[in-house]
């Protein structure tokens, strides 16, 4: 996809909010994920989270080994070969797109997110396999209808599509209204396809809950919410949950050689098919 700034305003204009002053919570994450993308406000909020919740360190590296294991899975086992990365954060080893294609060089990919500095270093710097596909979609997690319009650009709504909902959730305060956007994106997609989730957990380790109105008071515009185990498996309501369902998200089919945690990481992890 080209990526000429200097012909759209829009993006001019939102390219111009970036402030490496104040932390962002792309940039913030990048840094607890052991990214480059990050600045001095950015390390400095990381650092005041882990201090808040010592577990904080635990759970870049437990996100990251499900997400090898769930694209193995999709691509592998249930040959998925499109995927919807919705929030999809700062470029990273192990990319959706690198982890799909390594696998089936024709899968197609679109990354979706609003976060100016997100989306540029996406279209500097994910390139698709040949065969393949990588678009991007400049789009609001509230807006699951202009998220569907632009990833048709790239995707076959046709054919089933894993749907990626990885740490996104959380920026949607409202309970009800996460739920109406998963059932929203998942009415779009056809028989078939798949909801991908994980989401901080509020009923597993107390400290968490430090770290969160940590990052609420140092991120105010960027907050973010804690749910319950029952509160997460509303979101896939209605679609049919893949073995074994619902759980920490280190003990959705751990692999050998998968990071080992002295307790559970306060993460939910699910993966749930519509029918």
């Amino acid at each position: 996809m080209a990526d000429d700034w200097g012909e759209d305003a829009t993006r001019r204009a939102k390219a111009a909010l970036i402030s490496t002053e104040a932390p962002n919570a792309a940039r913030v994450i990048d840094f607890l994920y052991g990214g480059q993308n990050n600045f001095e406000a950015d390390r400095k909020a990381g650092r005041a989270l882990a201090t808040a919740a010592p577990v904080v360190a635990a759970v870049s590296p437990a996100v990251r080994a499900f997400e090898q294991r769930v694209l193995r899975f999709l691509v592998t086992e249930v040959g998925v070969r499109q995927f919807l990365d919705i929030g999809f954060g700062l470029p990273l080893v192990g990319a959706t797109h690198e982890v799909a294609q390594s696998l089936a060089p024709e899968c197609r990919i679109v990354y979706v997110d609003d976060d100016p500095m997100v989306l540029s270093h996406a279209r500097a710097l994910l390139r698709s396999a040949p065969g393949g596909a990588v678009g991007y979609v400049d789009a609001h997690l509230h807006d699951p209808g202009e998220i569907v319009a632009g990833a048709k650009e790239t995707l076959d709504f046709s054919q089933p599509v894993a749907v990626m909902l990885l740490f996104t959730l959380a920026y949607i305060t409202d309970a009800a209204e996460a739920a109406t956007v998963v059932s929203s994106l998942m009415a779009a997609a056809p028989p078939g396809s798949y909801a991908v989730i994980f989401h901080l957990a509020s009923d597993m380790d107390p400290a968490i809950a430090d770290a969160v109105r940590k990052w609420n008071e140092l991120m105010p515009e960027q907050r973010i919410a804690l749910r319950s185990r029952r509160e997460v498996a509303t979101f896939t309501a209605g679609l049919d949950p893949v073995a074994p369902g619902l759980v920490p998200v280190s003990e959705w089919r751990p692999a050998p050689g998968d990071p080992s945690f002295d307790s559970a990481v306060p993460v939910y992890a699910s993966v749930a098919r519509k029918q």
